[in-house]
C-alpha cells in the first residue's frame, strides 16, 4: 500500500512540475515540432521566446540556415530571404547548465553576447562547444532553453533538404522550410 501512495504521488508531483514547463507546437511544412521549454532555468530567454510566439511572429517565416549534423535555423527571415524586425536583444542565459545537446533549442545570436532577439536553433547533434565555457565572448556560449519532446523526426527531414546560396546567405534551403504557426500547447 505504501509502495502504491508513494507511485501515486510521485505521478502527481511529476504532473505538476511538467505543467511548470510551458510546451509549445511548430507547425512547420515537413510536419510537427513539438518543444518544452526550460522556464526554471532560463526565464529571461522562455519569456522573450514566448512573446513572439504569443504575438504570431514566427508564422510565416522560414528555416533560413540549414547545416546537417550540426543545426537548423530559423525565427527572423520570410520566404523572400527578408529579416523581420525584432524586439530588443535579451540576456544571454548560457551559463544556466542546460547543454546544446541534440534536440535541444538555443537562442542564435552575433558575435555579442546579449544580442539574441527572435533566431533560434535546434541541435542535431551534442554541441557542446557552444555550452557556456567562460564569461568572455567567445565563450559564453548560446543558451539552449527547451528540448524536442516529439518530432525529432522532422527536424531530421528538414536537415536533410538541399541547401545553397541566396541573398548573400549560406546553407539556405533551396525549397523553404515553412514556420507555418507556432502556438503553445492547451
Amino acid at each position: 500500500m505504501r509502495a502504491l501512495v508513494l507511485a501515486a504521488l510521485l505521478t502527481f508531483s511529476n504532473s505538476i512540475v511538467a505543467q511548470d514547463s510551458p510546451v509549445v507546437v511548430m507547425e512547420t511544412s515537413k510536419g510537427a515540432i513539438k518543444i518544452e521549454l526550460r522556464i526554471d532555468l532560463t526565464p529571461i530567454t522562455v519569456e522573450n521566446f514566448l512573446r513572439y510566439v504569443d504575438n504570431g511572429y514566427y508564422d510565416g517565416l522560414i528555416f533560413h540556415r540549414v547545416i546537417n549534423s550540426f543545426m537548423i535555423q530559423g525565427g527572423g527571415f520570410d520566404s523572400g530571404i527578408v529579416q523581420k524586425s525584432t524586439y530588443d536583444p535579451i540576456k544571454n542565459e548560457a551559463d544556466t547548465g542546460l547543454s546544446n545537446a541534440r534536440g535541444t533549442i538555443a537562442m542564435a545570436r552575433t558575435g555579442v553576447v546579449d544580442s539574441a532577439t527572435s533566431q533560434f536553433f535546434i541541435n542535431l547533434v551534442d554541441n557542446a562547444r557552444l555550452d557556456f565555457q567562460d564569461s568572455s565572448p567567445s565563450g559564453y556560449g548560446y543558451t539552449a532553453f527547451g528540448t524536442v519532446i516529439e518530432g525529432m523526426e522532422i527536424v531530421d527531414e528538414i536537415a536533410r533538404v538541399a541547401t545553397g546560396s541566396q541573398r548573400g546567405y549560406q546553407d539556405v534551403p533551396l525549397e523553404p522550410v515553412m514556420i507555418n504557426a507556432v502556438q503553445r500547447e492547451n
